[in-house]
């Protein structure tokens, strides 16, 4: 099921909504098994056949998650149990998302011509990362002895399950605990709406309406210099409006629940550096590998070579993680070098003169965007040696088109440039605070000007989902 389709915000949305704060009223375990039966049936609705696989993995993690905490157990048998339940998971990812791109590659090496068609359950990478990071967690002691329900809720809360954000037990589960969230609270819901419409626009207009231009890159096998930087500009801004989206429209979704999602994206492409991205973009991702697989490896403790090394080991395994294609191994290569190169030029330069702050911002800037655009072009082509041509053409200005059709498409990138460089991150305008509870105080405060404004774009939004047609976001396929 989609959250931009008629069936989610006329249907189910609504039926769990008021089944949630009705039992509510009664108890406080029934409204959060009533909501982990409903996440169950939102993955159920186009992912059936894998619901079984699903509640198997919640079952393993929480078993093993539950001698961690409450077994006495030696450190000998507490690193086994660990380790058990990180190979079984990896072994269950790496089955359904790589055992093709591993049988192909064997194909290619060896002549053989062996056959692995596997269905790649939606929303794997997301549920699986979610539930090694409680793992680790359990075992370091440091959570607390969640009963069942709460802890299958945590996995499959479906604003999230699907397309991120990775959550943490501990920032979650208290929530789904608490008997305030079992009670509408009218502020939190209108905000909730407000944040899902705004997301709704990006959705299925700004990103929708985008797409098209995509192709003058992508589905052309000999693009022209204007026609695949309109392309590889015109993915950027899509991926954008599309990931922003659905991270407005999971966090307003939960507010409606009274539930605070972490934040997951903070207009990312107005970074200065590519430091400075990877803590705006796909942000519970960026902490999950910092926190479960950059540190462990060693970090920045080990001395500067060993800490290129780690990054490169973190964004290589972070670019397998997005997909099972070498274009993903490439991508992930290309970030890994990025830090690298920003880390030894921040060694190198640690001060930069006052004077100069301004310009060396500007240019940070620009040459950020410019790398991770580059970069896209590899994580959006069907193939390696599609993305190689698509960045030959972007390197030769002597072909150029720039026909009707181009001075289109450079119209629209222009205006979503716009959009992307000039207007606030929507929880910035909403004052959205995961940590502290709060979001909307200028709608509290009877403000007219940004309750008009966020009406709008209500308006806007839900018109637009009319004559739209409904299309799945980019992060569903990871």
């Amino acid at each position: 099921m989609l959250f931009n389709s008629y069936p989610f915000i006329l249907l189910f949305l609504p039926i769990v909504l008021a089944g949630y704060f009705w039992l509510g009223q009664r108890s406080n375990l029934a409204p959060v098994i009533w909501l982990a039966l409903a996440s169950l049936a939102f993955y159920a609705i186009g992912n059936w056949q894998f619901v079984a696989l699903l509640l198997m993995s919640i079952a393993f993690n929480y078993g093993i998650g539950h001698l961690l905490i409450v077994a006495k157990l030696g450190p000998a048998q507490r690193k086994a149990a660990l380790a058990i339940g990180i190979a079984g998971d990896l072994i269950v990812l790496g089955i359904f998302k790589y055992a093709g791109f591993a049988t192909e590659n064997v194909n290619a090496l060896l002549g053989t011509h062996l056959v692995v068609h596997i269905l790649l359950p939606v929303g794997i990478s997301f549920y699986t990362f979610t539930q090694i990071a409680f793992l680790v967690d359990a075992y370091r002691g440091q959570v607390a002895a969640y009963a069942l329900p709460h802890y299958a809720l945590f996995v499959t809360y479906f604003p999230h399950l699907i397309a991120g954000p990775i959550l943490h037990h501990k920032d979650m589960i208290p929530q789904f605990e608490r008997k305030e969230t079992k009670h509408p609270d009218a502020h939190l819901i209108l905000c909730g709406v407000i944040i899902f419409a705004i997301g709704l626009f990006k959705k299925t207009c700004l990103a929708d309406g985008i797409q098209p231009l995509v192709a003058l890159a992508f589905e052309s096998r000999s693009p022209s210099f204007d026609q695949a930087w309109l392309g590889a500009l015109a993915y950027t801004f899509q991926l954008y409006f599309d990931f922003s989206g659905y991270s407005d429209m999971a966090i307003g979704i939960s507010l409606m629940f009274g539930i605070f999602l972490p934040v997951n994206f903070n207009s990312p492409y107005k970074a200065t550096s590519i430091v400075e991205f990877w803590r705006r973009w796909h942000m519970t991702l960026s902490q999950f590998l910092r926190d479960y697989l950059y540190i462990p490896l060693g970090g920045n403790r080990r001395g500067r070579l060993l800490r290129y090394v780690n990054l490169m080991i973190t964004m290589l395994l972070g670019g397998l993680w997005h997909g099972a294609a070498w274009t993903f191994v490439v991508w992930g290569a290309l970030h890994g070098a990025y830090l690298c190169v920003n880390h030894a030029f921040n060694a190198l330069v640690p001060n930069v003169p006052s004077a100069l702050v301004r310009p060396a911002r500007i240019a940070g800037a620009a040459l950020t965007f410019l790398a991770v655009v580059v970069a896209w072009v590899f994580f959006r082509a069907a193939s390696l040696a599609w993305a190689l041509r698509v960045l030959h053409a972007m390197a030769d200005p002597s072909d150029i088109v720039f026909g009707r059709e181009e001075i289109a498409a450079m119209v629209m990138i222009a205006i979503s440039a716009a959009l992307v460089w000039l207007a606030p991150n929507t929880q910035v305008i909403m004052g959205y605070d995961h940590g502290n509870r709060r979001v909307g105080d200028a709608l509290r405060a009877g403000r007219m000007r940004p309750l008009l404004l966020y009406g709008a774009s209500l308006v806007l939004a839900f018109g637009i989902l009319g004559i739209q047609s409904h299309s799945e976001f980019i992060y569903f396929r990871f």
